[in-house]
């Protein structure tokens, strides 16, 4: 079978985008996981910030990896993936004028559509860290995105954390979003079929859910009528892998003691130590979590 062009897998998520249906990602985090994506008959697979960091890293989520290292491990996927896949570029690395470089260099990755969220990113002095630029900077940030990229077949999706804000709030962000030309809109923090409904019936571009797999978000035919087409449920597969690592060096090193038998969250916990970069936060930074 030959393969598919960056372009044609492009292609292929815009009918993603385009269809009445809901489909759930694959974690793809090295070539590897991608072919078995591919293989195992999934539409689409994303490279998450979060699992990006802790892959290079060993860090949490605290936007501590660059955008040369994301973008070298977009660029390994790429070069392998015959599905289309989406890079979770958090807050495009920088203002608007980063994010045209964010969207240049991922797009010569290969990645089949990116994330661009508002959040305030990193953390900064004295603010909590769940707190968003201004919509105006998010509406300069999508536009120059949308400027940035070369083949308009990749998706600019923004972003924004529903969880945080008013329904008013989020319609307003969101229409603004889509106005300034986001091919889709990505929201976490929904929480139920109710809170959907409240914004989705004001948007009229396909809608990408971070869910986490939220028991009251399981209906993918509700979900696809509400105009949801990508779900991404976590990233349940990398984390097995850190388990079967564990696992497997454990019992090759003689330590069978069932103390040491954790599980994959408390493996992440463990060797993350994401208690001291809370802790480094508060007291260089005084950010509130």
């Amino acid at each position: 079978m030959p393969k598919a062009s960056h372009h044609d897998l492009r292609i292929a998520f815009r009918e993603l985008l385009a269809s009445d249906s809901c489909y759930h990602t694959a974690s793809v985090f090295d070539p590897m996981s991608a072919r078995i994506a591919a293989d195992l008959g999934f539409e689409v697979g994303i490279l998450g910030g979060s699992v990006a960091s802790l892959q290079v890293l060993a860090a949490p989520d605290f936007a501590l990896i660059t955008l040369s290292e994301f973008v070298e491990q977009a660029t390994r996927i790429g070069r392998v993936a015959q599905l289309p896949f989406l890079a979770d570029a958090d807050h495009g690395y920088g203002n608007a004028l980063n994010v045209m470089r964010t969207v240049i260099e991922l797009e010569r990755a290969g990645v089949s559509a990116l994330t661009i969220e508002d959040t305030l990113l990193p953390a900064q002095f004295g603010r909590k860290s769940t707190d968003l630029i201004s919509v105006d900077e998010g509406v300069g940030k999508i536009r120059a995105a949308v400027e940035a990229r070369v083949d308009s077949a990749m998706a600019i999706i923004g972003r924004t954390n529903a969880g945080v804000l008013s329904t008013e709030e989020v319609i307003h962000r969101t229409q603004s979003y889509q106005k300034a030309g986001a091919d889709g809109i990505c929201m976490v923090g929904i929480k139920d079929f109710d809170h959907l409904e409240q914004i989705s019936s004001h948007l009229s571009v396909p809608l990408m859910l971070v869910s986490y797999g939220n028991p009251n978000l399981r209906d993918d035919q509700r979900l696809a009528e509400l105009g949801v087409r990508i779900v991404v449920d976590g990233h349940a597969a990398y984390f097995a892998a850190i388990k079967a690592t564990y696992d497997c060096l454990r019992l090759q090193r003689g330590r069978q003691n069932k103390s040491e038998n954790l599980s994959a969250t408390e493996l992440s916990h463990t060797y993350t130590q994401p208690e001291d970069y809370i802790r480094w936060a508060k007291e260089y930074m005084n950010v509130e979590e």
